[in-house]
């Protein structure tokens, strides 16, 4: 899929699933999801370099690692929606003994999931030991992970970021999403972090930022830059400035929807504003 207007129509048709997700069980991780949701339809439609079929190995095609897995509805939409398992599992969101638990589980083996997600800051060190695990197999394959500027508040990214560049883990593009909230608030409020951007290039890597994180061409322009820049000795971070709860007006310019289901008035609201292009599940 690579027509700008069917990507848009399939985000469009994501936001549904994740809305009607986390309403059905009045449970789950709205706002980031809805923020990522145009940087997943890219990664998933047109960036990552995937083979047919799910194995655990992964050889011979670009794998992604999501760190922050509480905003799993748009993964679980997303990998459903790109063929990895039916569409019809949706509904399955959040119930009990099903598959598609609140943070991502390998252990029912789940097409698409490569790792349990959902302890934050744990995601970057998984997704260098893929990486160093490509050059060894002598793959030349690009490995992504996806992460919240929240969770870097997490001290193991920051060990994991000094590996990464000591050890020129250059196969590897982290993109942080750089929405500016977490769960209790504001990211400055909570604990100020500072220049995100002049920290990682002080750890050794190249940065780059895609200001309009919600524009799916934006995306698809600013990661094709970022894949430019693999191979030449260092790791490479995406500042993605995104904005959570993206396409719900209600939801966005806040923290609040982080961690809250929309009721009954809401849900329908919000769909309102998100019309039906592939068909719900």
């Amino acid at each position: 899929m690579s027509n700008t207007q069917q990507l848009n129509d399939f985000a469009t048709q994501v936001r549904r699933d994740i809305l009607r997700m986390v309403h059905a069980v009045n449970s789950g991780h709205p706002g980031g999801s809805l923020g990522c949701t145009e940087f997943f339809t890219a990664l998933y439609q047109v960036i990552l370099e995937r083979k047919e079929g799910f194995n655990m190995d992964g050889n011979g095609e670009d794998l992604f690692f999501l760190s922050n897995g509480h905003i799993s509805p748009v993964f679980y939409s997303v990998l459903a929606r790109s063929g990895y398992f039916p569409v019809s599992e949706l509904a399955t969101f959040r119930l009990l003994n099903t598959r598609l638990q609140g943070h991502p589980t390998t252990h029912d083996g789940l097409p698409g999931i490569r790792v349990a997600s959902g302890s934050l800051g744990q995601g970057m060190s998984v997704a260098i030991g893929a990486a160093l695990a490509k050059k060894l197999n002598g793959d030349k394959h690009l490995i992504y992970s996806l992460h919240g500027d929240g969770e870097l508040q997490e001290g193991q990214n920051w060990e994991a970021m000094m590996y990464a560049a000591a050890y020129k883990v250059d196969n590897y593009i982290a993109t942080v999403d750089l929405n500016g909230k977490q769960i209790d608030g504001a990211t400055d409020e909570v604990l100020p972090m500072g220049d995100i951007k002049a920290k990682f290039i002080a750890f050794g890597w190249d940065v780059l930022e895609i200001t309009e994180g919600n524009n799916i061409e934006a995306i698809l322009a600013g990661m094709s830059e970022a894949k430019s820049r693999t191979g030449k000795g260092k790791p490479v971070c995406v500042l993605l400035h995104t904005e959570m709860g993206n396409g719900v007006d209600f939801m966005m310019h806040t923290h609040a929807w982080h961690g809250k289901a929309p009721n009954d008035d809401q849900l329908a609201k919000a769909l309102e504003q998100n019309p039906v292009t592939l068909g719900d599940y």
